[in-house]
């Protein structure tokens, strides 16, 4: 077998004198973290007692330890990945019993969510999709804000409104609903996204809804009251007001983690309305196998309808698309689930990426999705 070369690292260790100086070119020629096929090394550079790398990938120790080399303040790490892999992660430093948990300061690349900012390493192999970008030739479609008030969820709903660059009053143009509709606009470039897949035809002109929660895991945990608003209280008003298909075929729920399951369990309850659902990284948690579910009380109605669903599945959309990142918890079940939708009688597309719990992983599995379930204008048909 071929002897791996020597990790850029390790030739830095044994730089003679290994001072300051040596470390700053090495710093200087080098991104980090460092990626070397396989094998990604992660640097700190800074006194303390003990550095670790703290990460969220599922069957890996959560606590990388960073180790100095010696007669420096540079400490350094190697993490093996699979070709293509996201890793989100960020620096635990501890310097007399304290410890701060900090972004890598060596590393630019950022990704954001509602709970903060993190670093990101793109392993060997990872391509940034281009329509996740800006695109100068996509002509941009339009957001409009708008208040649905909810006898069902007793509060007024804000949504906003996606509409195609060429909507047209006289067209037809199918339903998306996407919950964490601000998330997935904000973190996961959904109109960036909607504009480049709809300009190279990947993806038929469509209307979306982002809407937002209010008490976000009670009304996307089976929640009737969040499924009434929905479908009739949201979908009658838009179909009222827009030129939509009006079908079953042209109706899509979207979600990830809570919001899967919130798309999963409206349409459960409203089983002719929608004729797809896009499911990312669904917190489908069950005990039908095992008693301890990890998620704490907020999962417990989660907990009950999956269980129910499992024991007696049925149709409740044509066709689903199910994604999941290979990094993150939720794999198994998500896995699982699989088979239990087709054998429902649905049809089911499934996949995986070698990322995690994130905004990024759900944006890139998008075009995927929207264009299995909506594709482009010289594919798709209403029913």
């Amino acid at each position: 077998m071929k002897t791996p070369p020597k990790l850029a690292v390790n030739r830095l260790r044994e730089r003679r004198p290994l001072d300051a100086a040596a470390v700053d070119r090495f710093l200087a020629r080098h991104e980090v973290p460092v990626v070397e096929g396989s094998r990604c090394t992660f640097l700190y550079r800074g006194e303390a007692d003990e550095v670790f790398m703290v990460h969220r990938t599922f069957g890996l120790p959560d606590h990388l330890p960073l180790r100095r080399l010696r007669g420096t303040d540079l400490w350094s790490g190697v993490l093996e990945l699979p070709e293509g892999s996201r890793v989100e992660y960020q620096l635990e430093v501890v310097r007399g019993g304290h410890r701060e948990r900090i972004n890598d300061p060596l590393n630019p690349k950022l990704a954001h969510s509602p709970v903060g900012s993190s670093s990101v390493c793109y392993a060997h192999g990872h391509v940034v999709p281009d329509w996740t970008q800006f695109d100068p030739d996509a002509r941009p479609g339009t957001l409009t804000d708008l208040v649905v008030p909810s006898p069902a969820l007793r509060r007024d709903c804000p949504v906003t409104l996606y509409l195609p660059a060429r909507f047209r009053p006289s067209g037809q143009y199918p339903l998306l609903i996407v919950h964490d509709g601000g998330d997935y606009l904000g973190y996961a470039a959904a109109k960036t996204v909607l504009d480049n897949l709809i300009h190279r035809l990947d993806v038929a002109e469509l209307v979306a809804a982002f809407v937002y929660p209010g008490d976000r895991l009670a009304e996307y945990a089976n929640s009737a009251a969040h499924a009434r608003f929905l479908t009739a209280e949201l979908v009658p008003r838009l179909e009222a007001e827009l030129p939509l298909a009006g079908t079953p075929s042209a109706r899509c729920l979207m979600g990830a983690s809570f919001g899967a399951v919130a798309s999963l369990a409206t349409a459960y309850r409203y089983p002719s309305v929608y004729g797809s659902l896009l499911l990312q990284s669904g917190s489908f948690v069950f005990t039908d196998i095992g008693s301890d579910h990890g998620g704490g009380p907020p999962f417990e109605p989660v907990v009950r309808f999956m269980n129910r669903y499992r024991a007696a599945p049925r149709r409740v959309a044509d066709r689903l698309f199910v994604s999941c990142g290979m990094y993150e918890p939720l794999i198994a079940p998500n896995r699982s689930m699989a088979p239990v939708f087709e054998a429902a009688g649905m049809t089911v597309r499934y996949t995986e990426a070698r990322d995690g719990h994130s905004w990024e992983n759900w944006r890139d599995r998008l075009r995927d999705g929207l264009s299995w379930i909506f594709p482009g204008p010289q594919k798709f048909f209403y029913e």
